[in-house]
Order: structure tokens, then C-alpha cells, then sequence
């Protein structure tokens, strides 16, 4: 006792009024203490509220208090312990309902009997009980069991019927099996589970999930991992079976508008057991996932998945609804949302459309007009030499007629060769640039330029017409030393002009200043009579891009034979490049900048031999290759420009570097356009914006990075031309087992 008393001082007494402490009691800030029997108390004192939530021990020693009941300790929410020495015989289930932090000390009391409902809904972390006299009854079985798990508490006996002490009879809690323990059923479908217990006394059985009885129909998505709890109890204790619901058709929880971060981002949530497949659709068409569009998953568990799918610098095309679709075997969900991501461009208006398409029908009538002028009319020499026999074989039959100048040798229908599209080197009509062209200085005089004679350049058929003039193919004579003649194709002078005719002359010295082995070669010029002619290589199988566009089965032809179908292989497309590329290096360092490389302006000889040649005719042959301003004349490859060149007009030696890249995406992709699915104006859009070419499905890794180093957005960080022929050649000598194909 004095121990108790010294520790009651060291705690300090009561703060509140003595009122609210019993007569009976020492209160202090944390503690009651009730050991005066005199007069006593018969139930827990109540006093304020904050001071009973500030009590955490309670002892009495009362022989006036006999029970608890489920307001006793309502109040005293942080209480422990202790409850000793008194005549309680009762406590009631909820009595210690909101004491979770129960410790208790309940030894020396007159409990007979201690139901295990009243420590049901927390877990006791000390219970001593020694010193009742407990029955040997069921009810009190749950207290032997407790306390066989708890080593250190001390041997409990209980008082049978004769009032003997003994220990607790054989007696055996319930034993509860639910089957099945676990079910998969597909959407709308039934479970029925059955629950079985064992015990003495017999256990009652109870569900404890709500509203659900043993059989269980209809089952929607939301019922998916959903845990059926099936209790038995008696009253020696309560035992438990669950069984857990897996319900498989997938449900799209949530699909959200789209989101920017560091990308956007298209928000979505889906369960589904087994995970189902994700479909996205934009605009009702199937979307094909790439580098730049692609789902991503950022949290998974065993049937639910969230994620988004990310979109790298979308464009207004890629505005629109997107519809999710989640399916496995055993059904299928879907959601749309719609999507926003930039303002389309400024449409012009519908007026202006109207003048568009007055004008391109005027322009189609009075060419049909004039072309059947020309047919009736125009079959005279364009050379201004009246004609003295026509060149005709079957082959030519739909043909112009041909006229042949005063020379001796006629032209026999045997010779006549295959069609290509051969034109030679030209200034392109955008913006000047000093880089285009070498110093006047550095160029040769123009009588240095070969000079043809007209009778020497027999014509035998119109190629196409460019803005300069015709193109024809034609026989030369007397131009190469050990042989007599050899087609050539010949470019015609439209309007000699003063300024044409400047223009003409300047082109010509530049030419026959450009000498190399994968530039098609400049012959000279026939300036005798108008119009003044410039005399080109003729390159066998025309220009790269048709002879890529047959591709994979490339038609290669040999002489006096049939077209054969061929292969083409990634080594003869690397050759090919390297072709290209070393064309490229030598046009560098002779300080020139093409500023319209691709396919179409590269032609093929025998032996897959490749040059660059024209694109003078190319605008009109490939006339949707080219871009042209609303209201002006400057046709612009945009397909094939960089980001520098399409918004300030910069045409550098490293914008042909990314042309270059471009050009190696045409050949693995055997001839497609650039940005094939795109308008113009999306292309523009997109390259300006930073997207880049996707990798074509036959062009190995190595060659697709060499194109990623061609079209870095700066352009001092872009390959130096040297570096790519040098890559190229390399490659090019690699066995094709080492290119990483599908990596």
C-alpha cells in the first residue's frame, strides 16, 4: 500500500475540482485510484470528458462494484488496466468496446463466467485472470485456449460442479470449411458456396457478408475480388472460412481527357481476370502503335491495370475521339473520350476554293484544247529543221514523231532503247544562296564548255516537260572518242531570254566544273540555233525512286533481254546509299548545296550503278512531292527538308545531311513518300514540332540510328557527310547476319 501511495503523489493530484473525483478515490492526471471501501462506488466514476480520455489505469478495490455493463468505460478510451480485488462477477460483450489499447489486469475478482464475445473485436495483448473462480464450463473454454498461446501466463484452473478445482475440460471450439475456397465465374454468372462446421456444443453458422445469401446470381464486374466471410461460432469461440470471388470480364473503370506532363497522356484504368488486351481507335480506325503513340502501364496488380496512352508532340490530326477497347476470352468493354491536344491550321475560306477550282478547270480545258492544236498541228522539228524522216517501231508507236537533223547516219528502229527519265543539273527556284553555287571565280570560262553540233543530236522521243523546257532522248554522234554514237538525253532551253540566256550559260560552266563518278555527267551544250540544248548521261533503268518502287522485287535488265525480277537485298541498298553518299561528300567539298536530294533526283545505270542527277522535270513528274505557298511560285520539298529550312529557308550543307537521311528512309522503305499518310501542311507541322520518321520494318538498326543522327533538330549536331558515307561503306562490306534487323 504504500508503494501505491508513493506512486499516486508522484503523479500529482487531481487538477479538475474534487467534485468530480469520488469520495472513495484518489484522481490524478492519468490515473484512478479506488483502494477506500468506504463508502465506495458501485460503478465507474464519471467525470469530464477530456478528463476521462486522459485516463490510461484504473484500480479499485471495492466490495460494492459487481458488474460492467457497455457504458462502464465508454469515455475511458485510452484505458489499460487494472480492475482487481473487488466483487465483480460480470462483464458485458461490448463493456471494453472502445478500449483498443486493453491491457487488463482482472485477477482476484468473482468472475464465474467470461464470454469471448466481449474481447471479440480487438486483440488482447495481456489478460490475467488468476485468483476467479471460473467455471469448468464450454463458455469459458476460449480462456484455456488464449491462454495456451501466451507462455508466460500462469496455470488457470476452474471450480466444477462439486466446487473442485480442475482444469478445463476437453471441450473443442468450432471448426468451419467453406467450399469453394476460391470461384472464377464470367460476368452474370452464379456461385454457389456451402458452408460446414463442427464443434461442441454445435456452432451456429452465420454469413456475414450483407444481403447475400448462400447462393449468390447475377454477378457483375463489381463483384470481383469480392470476399465471402462465413462465421461459426458457439460458445466456446467462433472460427471463420472465407471464399473470394473472381469475376473475369474486363470493365474499363476509367478513361480520362487527355493530360500533359512531360507528353500527353490519355489516363485510363481496367480490370479484367486475365488481363485483357487493350485496343485503342482513333476516329473508328484502328490505331497502330509506334515510338510516339503507345500504351504505357504504371501500376499493375493481379486484375487491374493503370496507365495511360502517351502521345509525343501530337499534332491536330491526332485530334479526334479515341475509343478504348478491353476484351479477354470471356468478354470485352469499351470507352471513348475525345481528345484536343493543338488548334488545327487557319482554313481558308470557301470562296477562295471555289476560285481554286474555276481556275484548275479553265486551265484542264484550255489544255485539252491546245494539245489538240499540237496534235494537229505540232508535229514539226522543235530544232526549227524541217523533217526528213520519222523514226518508227512498234514500241513507238505512241509516240511524238521524232526528227532527225542533216547528218548521214539514220537512226534504225532496232536501236531504239527504253524509256528513262534523264535530265541533268539546275539551280532550283527558291530563296539565293551563296552556298548554291561556287565563285564565278572558281568557275571555269564559257569557252570551256563543250560545244555540240546540232546535226550530230539525232531526237527520238519526248521524255516530259519541266519550266525550263522539253526533255528529249536522243542519239549523239561523234561525241564520245571509239564510239560512233550514244544516247544521251538532251534538255531544252523553254524562253531564250536575256536573263535565260545568263542563267543558261552559268549552269552550263557549273556543270562541267562538277566531274565524279556518282554525279551523271554533263556532256556540253549546242547553242547554234534556238532553243539551246544541254546534252546529259543517259542512265539506263531512269530515275531510283521507280526503280525502288517495284521493290522488294527491284526490275533489273540486262542487254537483249527480258525484264527479270530480282530481289533487291539489304546489301544492294546499302550500296546503293553509299552511291548516294559519296555523290554527296564530293558535291561538299565542292562547296555546293543541293537542297533537293531524294530518290527522284537519282538515277540508275548498269550494274546498279547510281548518280545523282536533275530535278529540274522531277516538279512536274513528282509534282506532289513539292510544296507550293498559297499565292506564290516556289515550290519547296518539304518531305525532305529540315525544320531550319522549312520555316527560315536555310539551305546548308547540313540540310542536305538530313535530305540524306530522308533519301536512306526511301530506300528501306523500297520508294514510299516521306510522311505518306500526311497532307502537306501536317508534314510542316510535324517536322517543325520535332517528330521524326519511324524505322521501316526490313532496315536494320544501325542504318535507322545513322538516320536519327541525319535528323537531329540543330543542325551542328547532325552526322558529317563524311561520317555517313564512311558508316555506309562499312555496312555495306558487313555480312547482313550482324545488322540488327528486328532490334
Amino acid at each position: 500500500m504504500a508503494r501505491f501511495g508513493l506512486y499516486v503523489l508522484l503523479m500529482g493530484l487531481w487538477r479538475s475540482s474534487d467534485a468530480y473525483c469520488p469520495e472513495s478515490c484518489t484522481c490524478s492526471i492519468s490515473r484512478i485510484v479506488c483502494i477506500d471501501p468506504e463508502p465506495g462506488i458501485e460503478d465507474f466514476p464519471v467525470l469530464t470528458l477530456d478528463d476521462m480520455e486522459n485516463i490510461t489505469e484504473y484500480i479499485a478495490n471495492q466490495n460494492r462494484l459487481f458488474d460492467m455493463s457497455d457504458s462502464s468505460l465508454r469515455h475511458y478510451i485510452n484505458l489499460r488496466n487494472t480492475v482487481t480485488r473487488t466483487r465483480l462477477t460480470s462483464i458485458s460483450s461490448d463493456a471494453f468496446y472502445n478500449n483498443t489499447r486493453l491491457q487488463y489486469n482482472l485477477r482476484d475478482n468473482n468472475l464465474s463466467m467470461l464470454s469471448w464475445r466481449t474481447f471479440q473485436n480487438f486483440n488482447i495483448t495481456f489478460l490475467l485472470l488468476s485468483g476467479n473462480p471460473l467455471d469448468c464450463v464450454c463458455e469459458n473454454l476460449w480462456i484455456k485456449l488464449r491462454l495456451q498461446e501466451d507462455i508466460d501466463s500462469p496455470e488457470l484452473t476452474c471450480n466444477d460442479e462439486t466446487g473442485e478445482t480442475r482444469d478445463f475440460s476437453t471441450l473443442t471450439p468450432p471448426d468451419c470449411e467453406l467450399i469453394p475456397k476460391t470461384v472464377t465465374v464470367k460476368e452474370g454468372g452464379n456461385v454457389k458456396a456451402v458452408c460446414s462446421a463442427s464443434g461442441s456444443p454445435v456452432p451456429v453458422i452465420q454469413w456475414t457478408l450483407d444481403m447475400l445469401s448462400t447462393t449468390y446470381e447475377g454477378l457483375s464486374p463489381d463483384d470481383n475480388g469480392r470476399v465471402i466471410v462465413c462465421s461459426a461460432e458457439n460458445m466456446v469461440g467462433q472460427t471463420e472460412a472465407t471464399l473470394q470471388l473472381n469475376v473475369l470480364r474486363p470493365t474499363i473503370q476509367q478513361l480520362l481527357e487527355p493530360q500533359r506532363n512531360h507528353h500527353w497522356c490519355i489516363p485510363f484504368t481496367v480490370t479484367g481476370n486475365p488481363k485483357p488486351e487493350l485496343l485503342w481507335y482513333h476516329k473508328n480506325e484502328l490505331l497502330q502503335e509506334q515510338d510516339y503513340i503507345r500504351t504505357m502501364i504504371h501500376e499493375s496488380t493481379e486484375n487491374e491495370d493503370h496507365g495511360c496512352l502517351q502521345l509525343v508532340n501530337p499534332t491536330h490530326i491526332h485530334n479526334g475521339e479515341y475509343k478504348l477497347v478491353a476484351k479477354n476470352e470471356y468478354g470485352e468493354d469499351e470507352k471513348t473520350v475525345t481528345a484536343q491536344f493543338i488548334e488545327p491550321p487557319n482554313i481558308t475560306s470557301t470562296e477562295y476554293y471555289v476560285y481554286v477550282v474555276v481556275g484548275i478547270a479553265g486551265v484542264a480545258l484550255t489544255g485539252c484544247v491546245l494539245m489538240v492544236i499540237i496534235l494537229k498541228y505540232g508535229r514539226n522539228s522543235n530544232f526549227g529543221i524541217k523533217s526528213s524522216s520519222v523514226i518508227s517501231n512498234d514500241d513507238d508507236s505512241a509516240s511524238p514523231l521524232h526528227h532527225v537533223s542533216n547528218g548521214n547516219n539514220t537512226p534504225s528502229s532496232s536501236e531504239m532503247g527504253p524509256d528513262a527519265v534523264i535530265i541533268g543539273m539546275t539551280k532550283i527556284p527558291v530563296i539565293e544562296n551563296p552556298q548554291y553555287f561556287r565563285n564565278s571565280g572558281s568557275m571555269l570560262k564559257a569557252d570551256t564548255v563543250q560545244h555540240i553540233k546540232r546535226h550530230n543530236i539525232v531526237l527520238k522521243r519526248e521524255l516530259g516537260e519541266g519550266a525550263f523546257g522539253k526533255v528529249f532522248l536522243a542519239e549523239c554522234y561523234n561525241l564520245v572518242p571509239d564510239h560512233e554514237k550514244i544516247l544521251v538525253a538532251v534538255k531544252t532551253l523553254k524562253e531564250a531570254t536575256e536573263s535565260g540566256r545568263a542563267d543558261f550559260y552559268r549552269e552550263a560552266e557549273l556543270l562541267t566544273n562538277l566531274q565524279h563518278e556518282h554525279i551523271v555527267t554533263f556532256y556540253g551544250v549546242c547553242v547554234e540555233s534556238e532553243p539551246l540544248i544541254m546534252v546529259f548521261e543517259y542512265m539506263k533503268h531512269g530515275d531510283l525512286n521507280k526503280f525502288l518502287s517495284h521493290g522488294p522485287d527491284a526490275v533489273l535488265m540486262a542487254d537483249g533481254q527480258h525484264s527479270i525480277l530480282v530481289e533487291l537485298t539489304q546489301s544492294q541498298m546499302l550500296h546503293i546509299a553509299q552511291q548516294i553518299a559519296a555523290g554527296m561528300v564530293y558535291l561538299a567539298s565542292q562547296h555546293f548545296v543541293h537542297r533537293d536530294l531524294a530518290t527522284r533526283n537519282c538515277l540508275v545505270g548498269e550494274n546498279l550503278l547510281v548518280k545523282i542527277g536533275d530535278f529540274g522535270m522531277s516538279r512536274d513528274v513528282y509534282s506532289t512531292d513539292y510544296y507550293r505557298q498559297v499565292g506564290g511560285h516556289t515550290m519547296l520539298p518539304i518531305r525532305w527538308m529540315p525544320p531550319e529550312s522549312i520555316m527560315y529557308r536555310r539551305f546548308t550543307t547540313e540540310s542536305d545531311v538530313w535530305s540524306l537521311g530522308v533519301v536512306l528512309w526511301e530506300i528501306f522503305t523500297y520508294g514510299k513518300q516521306p510522311w505518306y499518310q500526311l497532307s502537306n501542311n501536317e508534314v510542316i507541322e510535324c517536322i517543325t514540332q520535332g517528330r521524326v520518321l519511324q524505322r521501316p520494318r526490313s532496315c536494320p538498326k544501325e542504318v535507322y540510328d545513322l538516320m536519327l543522327g541525319c535528323w537531329q533538330r540543330e543542325p551542328y549536331m547532325r552526322l558529317n557527310i563524311k561520317e555517313i558515307h564512311s558508316m555506309l561503306q562499312s555496312l555495306a562490306k558487313a555480312s547482313p547476319v550482324y545488322l540488327d534487323i528486328l532490334g
